[in-house]
């Protein structure tokens, strides 16, 4: 059995305690080539802490580390460099001294080798002395690598006064690259967001965002050509494990943790860390999530006061509105998509504008089930709400029993003392259970008249429902029959169900509904 790297965020470890590397240094020796001061934005567990990793062995000219790679036919020279490394992961922020401590500590590290003192000078300044000092001794600029630069922001998005705090200090310290810029070889910053207001993105001129650069899609992740070459036996062992076919693990893999696309060109790229886990388990389950959905994430979502809706339809983005974030921007759909729980899915060249939906499965029920506490709030809504006993109702026709079920799960929501039902809660219930029914039932369906609120199949039934909102159950089966919402299943041997559902919003909860 091979060793597969999961978790292993250490170049040097992975090397010497022969784990399985998808070979990526191609793309570090192009980097290194053509360019000195880069940015990349990727979601979290997407491998951006080993490439930093790489590029640390790189620098020190660890060439025995990269035998039999890419690079080490590419590099003739393997030169060394001092590399400054500062990995905000590791920390946790909770005051301005959390970070002030942080980079002082590391600043330590390295004037202790320069024999540097400088305890009584600012932080910016002690920065600037040991670039100067390294020029100085060594010859040859330094090498800077900053892995999850925006962590302390995100961890304090909550607290505005801090984060201030935190930008501030970025703004002084970071600034010192660029008026350093020629004792400097080579500058790596990573991310999951790219901040609008961080002044390192303004203030470093030469800086190259490469977030979006078809050239290097596949930086960090892993494409289908590279599951299907490098992995075989691991296929083929999931597959035999789960019983069924090589091509058939493929699809479900695919399925499962592909669908990234960072430029609208880019190949699709695969979720490591989910995708080396369910090799490893020969599962598929949701690795993704079990790290946890971030806490500021759903926070944001919640104060935009936002509507659930399914974006495996779409969604239309303009680029620079993907490109940047801002921390007070009530707007969730960039940060949804520089997280990962959003990618692009195409490009309208006659709007410049991207569509955007889920990457995949594990991501878009994931996400759906992390939102469940957010939008029902009482454990009693929560239990109401099981996804395996709505869809037995659907593969028994129950539908009394599965109504009685959604009935309960409006009658146990927390409404306080709001005066004027919005339509918006009706909604994401709705959209909450239908979402998490297509784990077990197809529920999408796209057709030349439009498409119904939602369609559910079974193996013996069509389901097509219609939700309306203080209306009838009777008007909403006859959308369904003007807009000729079963066409697409005429020729289907499976019974179709058409129901029409009403809600009322002065009892807050489903007043009727119609079968035909």
């Amino acid at each position: 059995m091979r060793k597969l790297p999961v978790g292993i965020q250490d170049f040097q470890k992975l090397r010497k305690e022969n784990y399985l590397y998808i070979d990526k240094t191609q793309y570090i020796f192009d980097l290194i080539q053509n360019g000195s001061v880069y940015f990349l934005s990727r979601p979290r567990r997407f491998g951006k802490s080993l490439l930093i990793s790489t590029l640390d062995c790189y620098f020190q000219g660890q060439k025995d580390l990269f035998l039999g790679l890419a690079i080490d036919n590419l590099e003739e020279n393997w030169d060394k460099y001092q590399v400054i490394r500062f990995d905000f992961n590791a920390e946790r922020y909770v005051d301005l001294k959390s970070l002030e401590s942080f980079l002082s500590r590391k600043l330590a590290e390295y004037e202790s080798v320069y024999g540097i003192n400088s305890n009584d000078f600012s932080l910016a300044s002690r920065f600037d002395s040991l670039l100067k000092a390294i020029y100085t001794q060594t010859g040859r600029g330094a090498v800077v690598l900053v892995d999850e630069y925006d962590k302390p922001l995100l961890a304090t998005m909550e607290n505005e006064e801090l984060n201030s705090e935190y930008l501030n200090v970025y703004k002084t310290f970071f600034g010192v690259l660029k008026s350093c810029d020629r004792y400097l070889r080579f500058v790596f910053f990573t991310g999951v967001t790219k901040f609008t207001h961080v002044s390192v993105f303004s203030d470093l001129n030469q800086l190259r965002d490469i977030s979006y650069d078809e050239k290097y899609c596949a930086l960090c992740g892993i494409t289908h050509k590279e599951l299907t070459s490098d992995f075989v036996p691991e296929i083929q062992d999931m597959a035999a494990k789960q019983n069924i076919l090589y091509e058939e693990c493929i699809c479900k893999l695919k399925e499962m943790y592909d669908g990234y696309h960072f430029n609208e060109a880019s190949e699709d790229i695969y979720n490591p860390f989910s995708l080396l886990n369910a090799l490893l388990d020969k599962r598929f389950n949701y690795y993704w999530f079990t790290t946890g959905t971030p806490t500021f994430l759903i926070k944001k979502i919640e104060s935009a006061a936002w509507q659930i809706i399914d974006y495996s339809y779409g969604i239309t983005a303009e680029p620079q509105m993907l490109n940047d974030y801002s921390i007070n921007s009530n707007d969730p759909i960039p940060l949804l998509y520089q997280t990962g729980y959003l990618t692009i899915k195409d490009y309208d060249k006659d709007f410049d504008s991207y569509i955007l939906t889920y990457p995949n499965n594990e991501v878009k029920y994931g996400f759906v089930k992390s939102l469940i506490p957010a939008y029902l709030k009482t454990n009693e809504a929560i239990g109401a709400l099981n996804v395996r006993e709505f869809a037995k109702d659907l593969y028994s026709c129950n539908m009394q029993s599965f109504f009685e079920r959604l009935q309960a799960v409006y009658a146990n929501l927390p409404y306080g003392n709001q005066v004027k039902f919005v339509e918006r809660d009706f909604h994401n219930v709705i959209y909450l259970v239908f979402l998490l029914l297509g784990q077990a039932v197809q529920n999408e369906v796209h057709h030349a008249k439009g498409r119904a609120d939602c369609v559910l199949q079974t193996k013996d039934y069509i389901y097509i429902f219609e939700f309306k909102l203080d209306k009838t159950a009777d008007i909403a089966l006859k959308q369904i029959e003007d807009k000729k919402y079963t066409m697409p299943f005429i020729a289907d041997k499976r019974k179709i169900i058409k129901i029409g559902v009403n809600f009322n919003s002065s009892v807050r909860n489903i007043s009727e509904w119609k079968i035909r």
